[in-house]
């Protein structure tokens, strides 16, 4: 918990953010395939080259926490792929899968605490024939 103005922050809900990515082509169908294959093999060299994200790459809030977020593959089976194609009545198109994170969002739950405006340290000898 953080201390401000006499209250405790809860911690940040740090999250992990999957994204599916799917290239889509405008070319002719026989040239399709292999346009969409090229986009996301551009997507995960640009991916990889930059898997650590931090500022002046970041804005708002993620910028001022200081924070870096880190980007990597997943890699999911065709079976959980295909489930998350399970709507409309579009056709499975191939698709990479990335998390980032850690995005930090900050609590609003605060609590009072007490301000610390005293402290007291006692120090005392240990002799050399004492045991510890």
């Amino acid at each position: 918990m953080q201390a401000q103005g006499g209250q405790l922050r809860f911690p940040p809900l740090a999250l992990d953010l999957t994204y599916l990515i799917t290239a889509h082509s405008a070319a002719e169908p026989l040239a399709r395939t292999l346009d969409e294959h090229l986009m996301l093999g551009k997507v995960m060299q640009t991916l990889y080259d930059n898997a650590v994200l931090r500022a002046p790459y970041l804005e708002g809030s993620l910028a001022m926490s200081g924070e870096e977020l880190r980007i990597t593959s997943e890699n999911m089976d065709t079976d959980q792929l295909v489930r998350l194609w399970q709507f409309g009545d579009l056709p499975y198109k191939l698709s990479l899968v990335y998390r980032v994170g850690p995005i930090l969002l900050e609590s609003n739950r605060v609590k009072p605490g007490p301000r610390v405006v005293e402290r007291r340290i006692t120090l005392r000898d240990i002799g050399e024939g004492e045991p510890r």
